[in-house]
């Protein structure tokens, strides 16, 4: 049985008293469903956030890392120095580091491999823009985003991989697939690492979608076969928008 996951990508958002405010009225939410739930704060934040949900089910996580372990890389941060603040968890390859910060296919490929070889679980985000989505070549750019970046792993590492379809065109637009276009492209991922890796590997790996997902829409997305949770941004930033989202399944 695949999991259900709902990870929140707090993204540039929330200092310190802003953090620990958002995590109490978290702590105070009333989980009524099978998902996973998962918040990911600012690098900064992420020592006092663990702390404060020791006992909690709620798991941190980052929103990024560098390939390296150590070494000349001003301003970056290690796998090893995240699980030396119980971070055990990492997001990759989100469509904003793309973007802004020039993530290619390669370099995810060498960041998914250091997580892994620390023992961490990756989040792998990829997606297509809107003038792919209009050219009706959305498959062929999601399924080379995968290829590219993982399909050099042997398929024991899919255990600590879950996958996070982004349609660029519905993060923080508004604008969000429907959840039939959701599901297409889900059971086209599926069906892509199924060629690849075989039946069991396939149906074993959750993939969340992440794209404009609010309360209203939640339960609906989350009704598709294929579709296994989902990686919320602005929702995420507020404790019942999130857990509304979390209870959806």
């Amino acid at each position: 049985m695949r999991k259900h996951i709902v990870a929140g990508n707090w993204k540039m958002n929330n200092g310190l008293s802003q953090t620990q405010s958002l995590i109490t009225d978290l702590k105070n939410q009333t989980k009524s469903s099978d998902a996973e739930v998962m918040i990911a704060p600012s690098f900064t934040n992420l020592w006092s956030a663990f702390e404060s949900l020791r006992k909690s089910d709620i798991e941190v996580i980052a929103q990024n890392m560098h390939f390296a372990e150590d070494g000349a890389y001003t301003g970056e941060v290690s796998a090893g120095m995240l699980k030396s603040v119980g971070v055990k968890t990492v997001i990759l390859g989100h469509s904003e580091r793309r973007e802004y910060f020039n993530e290619t296919d390669e370099l995810l490929a060498k960041k998914v491999d250091a997580a892994l070889a620390k023992g961490m679980r990756v989040i792998f985000c990829f997606g297509e823009e809107l003038a792919d989505r209009k050219a009706g070549n959305e498959e062929n750019i999601v399924g080379n985003q995968i290829k590219n970046a993982l399909f050099h792993l042997e398929a024991t590492a899919f255990k600590d991989i879950v996958l996070a379809y982004e349609p660029v065109w519905a993060i923080g637009t508004g604008e969000t697939a429907t959840p039939e276009q959701a599901q297409d492209m889900h059971a086209f991922i599926r069906k892509t690492l199924a060629n690849k890796y075989g039946a069991d590997v396939a149906d074993s790996v959750s993939i969340l979608y992440g794209g404009s997902v609010k309360p209203a829409n939640a339960e609906e997305i989350f009704s598709k076969p294929d579709v296994d949770g989902g990686l919320i941004g602005g929702a995420s930033l507020k404790a019942e928008d999130f857990f509304a989202i979390v209870n959806a399944f």
